[in-house]
């Protein structure tokens, strides 16, 4: 077994992304993230890699773009109005159907807010966040084990699915220290035949585009990539479930949100209280029939977020409004403390008005 190392969890994103295969980085720095950055351009020269810092977050995603074009493994990293700023961009890859790494590091908003940790930029991740109908695959690491592991997968699954993928994140897992069993260094063999490689003659020409003038056109591709989310959604959906077996009270968290609320169920178990979590792992593509399923068996639900409450949408429409859902939220920075999680199900068990 390969052996444990302390790490902050932006530094484990990076040393994962390099053992992915990584070997193109362009970032910007931003507080909570700036480890990441740091980490990269240390490294990167060290492997033959190429780390840049850009004059500002647009530039950056852009040269992502155009790395991603080449069929090689390339990511950004930044914090929530940085990854605001690279929407547009992040419309064009998606466009493009290009495989590509984003990851953010969330603080608190709208606009320049604060420095504290959040998970207010859930709508953006999974609604889309720029222009025109796309998704991306959403990765919600709860710790530092987990900001490696889904860092690695999520270079696989943008491959598999020539798609962007995003490690959705926040404050606090990006600056926590925890032992961390670091993957083993990936050999990248996907093979990648639509990339822009130069022919040497041998072969048409490959094009990166995103624009299609003709409606017909566009609209085709459109329906073909919604057909592969289909597929995604069918078998790329990823939760941790714990302690629902039985459950009467369903706490619904993802990220430190879900480590917060971990201990409210086992102290609500402690009060004879039948507590249990869904912890979505992928926020897109959603655990719907997971929610669904204990919709049949439960009294209701409660959403733990970093949030005014984004995620209870998909909760409601996951559970067809079946079963009442409470929010239990924090916002601006703050983060919901164990007993603040516990009265809410104490709340939601005892069948008070929401």
């Amino acid at each position: 077994m390969s052996e444990k190392v302390l790490m902050k969890g932006n530094e484990a994103i990076a040393e994962a992304a390099i053992r992915a295969g990584c070997r193109h980085y362009f970032g910007y720095p931003i507080t909570p993230q700036t480890e990441l950055a740091a980490y990269m351009a240390k490294r990167m020269p060290k492997i033959g890699g190429t780390f840049l810092q850009a004059e500002s977050e647009i530039a950056a995603i852009n040269m992502v773009y155009g790395v991603a074009g080449t069929g090689k493994r390339v990511m950004t990293s930044s914090s929530s109005p940085g990854v605001s700023l690279k929407q547009e961009g992040i419309s064009y890859i998606a466009g493009a159907d290009l495989p590509a790494l984003i990851v953010n590091v969330q603080r608190g908003g709208p606009g320049l807010g604060g420095i504290q940790p959040s998970q207010s930029d859930y709508f953006q991740a999974t609604k889309g966040g720029g222009h025109g109908d796309y998704h991306l695959i959403v990765l919600t690491p709860a710790g530092v084990q987990e900001m490696a592991d889904l860092t690695a997968l999520a270079f696989d699954l943008a491959d598999k699915y020539r798609m962007p993928a995003m490690l959705l994140a926040d404050g606090t897992t990006g600056q926590m220290m925890e032992p961390v069993v670091l993957p083993e260094e990936q050999i990248h063999t996907v093979e990648k035949p639509w990339a822009v490689t130069g022919t040497g003659m041998k072969r048409p020409h490959n094009i990166i585009n995103s624009l299609y003038l003709k409606p017909e056109e566009l609209e085709e591709m459109n329906f073909a990539r919604f057909r592969r989310y289909a597929e995604i959604e069918e078998n790329e959906v990823r939760y941790e479930s714990f302690l629902m077996e039985d459950a009467d009270v369903c706490v619904v968290a993802f990220g430190i949100a879900a480590r917060v609320s971990k201990n409210a169920v086992v102290a609500a178990r402690a009060e004879g209280i039948k507590a249990g979590l869904i912890r979505p792992i992928t926020v897109w593509p959603f655990p719907k029939k997971a929610l669904a399923c204990a919709a049949d068996k439960v009294k209701g639900f409660v959403s733990v977020e970093l949030s005014m409450g984004q995620m209870i949408e998909d909760v409601v429409l996951a559970t067809g409004n079946r079963r009442p859902v409470m929010l239990c939220n924090r916002a601006g920075g703050m983060i919901p403390t164990p007993d603040g999680v516990l009265d809410s199900i104490r709340k939601m068990n005892g069948g008070a008005e929401l």
